[in-house]
């Protein structure tokens, strides 16, 4: 029975999270938060081995997805490879930090962390024309274009400022197990300016590295429980490339409102149960 309920998670978590370009962390970590407080079938499913299996499962859902967005051409690659740079670092050292937090205090973290970035959706700038160049050039930023449906679209970053906030991304991912994509995509789009099916799927580009290296770090620290990971997987890969191709029929508007209510729910629905649980 768990076997079945870790299969099905993996699939739905991989399918949504690459849709919206999180992962699909952002909704294994907390399936398995809700049923650890639940039944006692998920006993074994604490803070740090919860962030562990779901950066391990989190590897294979990225390559599916990166596999499937790169045959359609949207990844960005020279600005995804900014963001692995200053991710990298910052994944190990979130992974390191994990090992030091309670089940019920990280549920508490995370529920806050994802109503912080639901609310930065709130405050979005006016995007820029679509078939305009970005209105001031500078040397310290590099200016990228792109055509999607016969459009063009413009935007534009600075590489330091790209891999500082890669840096606290990478972080965040290793700490709470959801890949950083529900921080790097909202940051490539209000920030940068990213068009929301490349920042989708240039997101997943760079948590497929992440992913690598954050769970790399919690094998060694002993935070992996293998008897389930493996139950996980077929749902990941398959998951992944599903929500690859769901995304591709929807629209920006679409893959952005979804990404809401999928922060806004979930974040609210840890925050609870790490008080009243």
């Amino acid at each position: 029975m768990v076997f079945i309920i870790c299969l099905l998670i993996g699939l739905f978590s991989a399918m949504l999270g690459s849709i919206v370009g999180l992962g699909g962390g952002v909704i294994l970590v907390p399936s398995l938060l809700i049923l650890h407080a639940a039944t006692d079938l998920f006993n074994w499913a604490t803070a740090s081995t919860i962030v562990g299996i779901s950066l391990v499962i989190m590897v294979f859902t990225a390559m599916s997805s990166t596999i499937s967005y790169a045959k359609l051409k949207r990844i960005d690659y020279k600005s995804g490879m900014f963001f692995i740079a200053g991710s990298l670092p910052g994944g190990i050292l979130g992974a390191w930090l994990n090992q030091f937090v309670e089940t019920d205090t990280f549920s508490i973290f995370l529920g806050i962390f994802m109503l912080l970035i639901f609310t930065t959706f709130l405050f979005q700038k006016e995007k820029l024309n679509k078939n305009s160049q970005p209105i001031k050039k500078s040397k310290y930023k590099i200016y990228r274009e792109t055509t999607l449906n016969n459009e063009k679209y413009f935007y534009a970053f600075s590489p330091l400022t790209a891999i500082g906030i890669a840096f606290v991304v990478g972080m965040l991912s290793g700490f709470f197990g959801i890949g950083g994509g529900s921080l790097m995509v909202p940051a490539m789009i209000l920030l940068f300016h990213f068009p929301p099916h490349i920042a989708t799927a240039t997101s997943m580009f760079m948590i497929l590295s992440l992913s690598t290296v954050s769970s790399i770090t919690h094998i060694a620290l002993g935070h992996i429980e293998w008897a389930y990971v493996w139950a996980f997987i077929p749902g990941a890969w398959f998951g992944g490339v599903l929500g690859a191709k769901i995304s591709q029929r929807m629209s920006s508007k679409a893959v952005e409102y979804l990404l809401r209510i999928v922060l806004l729910l979930i974040g609210l629905r840890l925050i609870w149960q790490g008080i009243f649980t």
